[in-house]
């Protein structure tokens, strides 16, 4: 049987050390996930890179199979996550207007507006996370997709259910959390149709109504991938970005005096930082492919890990170490290929003003508690982040 993967338990924002062994000795190798059996796992970049860009990968052939996985969920059709070829086109085409440079650029003073409001009612010391990582990233969603935000409470705990991973929710509370984000969803696009907004949930109401171009369903599920990956990662890296700062002392004196070295400083913070718990979304492969070192055999799930992809070392030298002056490339935190993330440049944004704002306005930005981080979930992040300034 082949060894279980995770290797061992998410320990904050540390790699495990079997990923540089694998990198170097097997970096296509099989291992038995949590759920649904054996499949292989990727840890290198060149390979990591190949198997998204590669469309005899397949999301499509996941849909409602107890494939290899990391979630107890099984797959549901009709999101964009799982769409392969001229669907996943079709269904991209739709809201890549929304996340344009320009389009995001264009969101940037509210975004700012909103960051200075959340910190201006932050207490000192107070915590980072639920006053100001979380709100931020979901105050932005919900206003470019048109979801009240008071009902933020109940669809982070929808969201964090659907996230789950081994020792997090059970898969009855998992399956439970996307029932109640489906019946959300289909609450507010009925109530969209009978009032549209300039937002983009009532964009692609008007996409499903007058053009048919999705599915009742894909435009339920659209509003649910959307609302979760519009908040929760953003929401974490802004978080983890902040916790490693504080462990590179260096780095953040250096982000205050020069803030001009900002976005590329993040893009190594992005390149850096795991923000993945382990490997991602399941591919199977259509036909026999040569991955690396190993054969992929037809039906055989595929998984790969961006996290140690991004610390390969014959991409990028001395990889575990941050280095904010670093020429980082393409890393592949934002994926690669036609799943590459919609919401990329809205990520950046954000990250750049809310990154920013910290260092210019709160100059003596301190731990005050000791962070504890989550376990049982896709995405890592602090719990609570209590600072002081």
């Amino acid at each position: 049987m082949a060894p279980t993967y995770p290797f061992s338990e998410t320990d904050g924002l540390a790699l495990d050390p079997t990923y540089e062994r694998l990198r170097r000795e097997e970096p296509v190798t099989r291992v038995t996930y949590p759920y649904g059996g054996e499949g292989w796992l990727v840890t290198s970049y060149e390979e990591t890179k190949f198997v998204l860009g590669d469309p005899r990968f397949s999301r499509a052939r996941t849909v409602n199979q107890d494939v290899p996985r990391m979630q107890p969920l099984i797959a549901p059709g009709g999101s964009i996550l799982t769409h392969d070829g001229e669907d996943h086109a079709r269904m991209r085409r739709l809201v890549s207007k929304a996340f344009t440079v320009r389009r995001i650029e264009q969101l940037r003073p509210r975004a700012q507006q909103i960051t200075d409001d959340l910190l201006d009612r932050m207490d000192n010391p107070g915590d980072l996370v639920e006053g100001f990582t979380m709100p931020f990233p979901i105050t932005v969603i919900c206003e470019l997709l048109g979801v009240p935000f008071e009902d933020r409470a109940d669809f982070r705990m929808w969201s964090n259910q659907v996230l789950a991973t081994v020792g997090g929710y059970t898969p009855e509370e998992a399956m439970e959390g996307m029932l109640k984000l489906h019946a959300y969803f289909t609450s507010l696009i009925a109530k969209r149709r009978q009032q549209p907004a300039d937002d983009l949930m009532s964009a692609l109401v008007a996409a499903r109504d007058n053009d048919d171009r999705l599915s009742e369903d894909e435009l339920v599920r659209f509003g649910i991938t959307l609302l979760v990956a519009g908040h929760e990662t953003t929401a974490n890296m802004i978080a983890n970005s902040v916790v490693t700062l504080f462990e590179h002392p260096d780095a953040m004196k250096r982000l205050r005096e020069d803030p001009d070295t900002l976005p590329n400083a993040i893009e190594e913070l992005l390149r850096f930082i795991p923000l993945g718990s382990g490997a991602g979304f399941t591919r199977i492969a259509t036909e026999d492919v040569q991955v690396g070192n190993a054969l992929v055999k037809e039906g055989d799930a595929v998984l790969v890990v961006v996290s140690s992809a991004n610390r390969d070392e014959s991409v990028y030298p001395k990889s575990d170490e941050l280095d904010l002056s670093r020429d980082v490339g393409q890393h592949l935190q934002f994926g690669h290929g036609i799943h590459f993330c919609l919401g990329s440049q809205l990520a950046r944004m954000e990250l750049q003003v809310a990154l920013g704002t910290l260092l210019r306005r709160m100059p003596g930005l301190r731990l005050a508690e000791p962070v504890e981080f989550r376990k049982g979930s896709l995405v890592r992040g602090p719990v609570k982040l209590v600072v002081a300034w």
